[in-house]
């Protein structure tokens, strides 16, 4: 069998999780890999035969995204050609991580295709939901990288073809430890507006891991870090505790680790607001929008010893071997 796993590359999330789900396609046939997107800090350890700046979200420094950045650099005449042109008649199954081009190209070709991921859980009504729901980000999920059938992974097994998350060895396999700082992620923050809100904790060490700046530098007990796999894994597992958005791959992370968790969902991101559903729903601590006056809502954080525990165990070879035999055969 020729397999095409197509990955969104916004983000580091999917292209983390895709590590451990490439060698257990690999089972199943021939697999050829093809990335899209941009923002994302993480290599593959495999070669990837496509590559496109896709459809990709830029984030911005006000805790959203920056929508002219996105508009600006997106174009609507490449991405049409490029999904026009895109060889998908060429393999015998596409199994899609919401990558918009292999998605509508097999949609407009009649080309068999599995989405597997977690925005795709999001389609499930199973799913948790904000308590207002956002018409556009409901359409944004089942239309930006359309699939009619999927396996999705989310924080609990919500629908019957809803696995728990695929937790990347560089953390499953990781003595883990308690330290004394902890670490922050919030990509679509301003590192600098963070140290000034995080001085406000006088005898905490934090580690803000930031896009937007490429050499480290320290204020008082606050390090600032420009995003590096390594170095942030090094410092989640070593971490008290980490603030950060309401993603899906980091949080899950953190709850394997048992750590405590407290997370700021990204402004206009509806997968975000739905994943902070979800987190609230199991008792993890959710922060609508980060500013000043929020911030003793992170005190109380810091002073609770409240930790969320979740049982995460190997899933990547059972979400495999469930999307084959359901959907591999002719």
């Amino acid at each position: 069998m020729k397999i095409l796993y197509a990955i969104q590359g916004t983000g580091n999330g999917h292209l983390s999780r895709a590590v451990d789900i490439i060698p257990e396609l690999r089972q199943y046939g021939a697999v050829d890999l093809f990335v899209s997107g941009a923002q994302a800090e993480v290599e593959l350890p495999y070669p990837v035969k496509y590559t496109s700046k896709g459809l990709s979200f830029y984030f911005g420094k006000k805790g959203g995204i920056n929508f002219y950045k996105t508009f600006s650099k997106n174009s609507s005449r490449d991405f049409i050609r490029e999904v026009q042109e895109f060889p998908v008649d060429q393999y015998d199954l596409i199994v899609n991580d919401f990558e918009p081009i292999t998605a509508w190209a097999a949609k407009k070709r009649d080309v068999k295709i599995v989405g597997l991921g977690h925005q795709v859980a999001l389609l499930s009504k199973k799913s948790p939901r904000p308590k207002v729901t956002d018409p556009f980000g409901e359409w944004m999920l089942r239309n930006y990288a359309p699939v009619e059938n999927y396996i999705g992974f989310h924080f609990k097994v919500y629908d019957r073809n809803i696995f728990t998350p695929v937790i990347r060895k560089a953390i499953a396999e990781r003595q883990i430890e308690k330290g004394n700082h902890y670490t922050v992620y919030l990509p679509a923050y301003d590192d600098k507006k963070l140290v000034g809100w995080l001085m406000k904790f006088k005898s905490v060490r934090w580690h803000i891991f930031s896009k937007h700046i490429r050499k480290p530098y320290h204020v008082g007990r606050i390090s600032v870090f420009p995003v590096s796999g390594e170095d942030f894994v090094e410092s989640m597992v070593t971490s008290a505790g980490v603030l950060c958005g309401a993603g899906f791959e980091t949080p899950a992370e953190v709850l394997f680790m048992n750590k405590k968790l407290i997370v700021v969902p990204m402004k206009n991101q509806y997968e975000q607001q739905c994943n902070a559903a979800a987190l609230k729903k199991l008792g993890v601590p959710v922060i609508k929008r980060l500013r000043r006056k929020r911030l003793d809502r992170i005190e109380e954080w810091l002073d609770s010893k409240k930790v969320v525990e979740m049982d995460y165990r190997p899933t990547a070879d059972k979400a495999v071997a469930y999307l084959m035999k359901k959907y591999g055969g002719d």
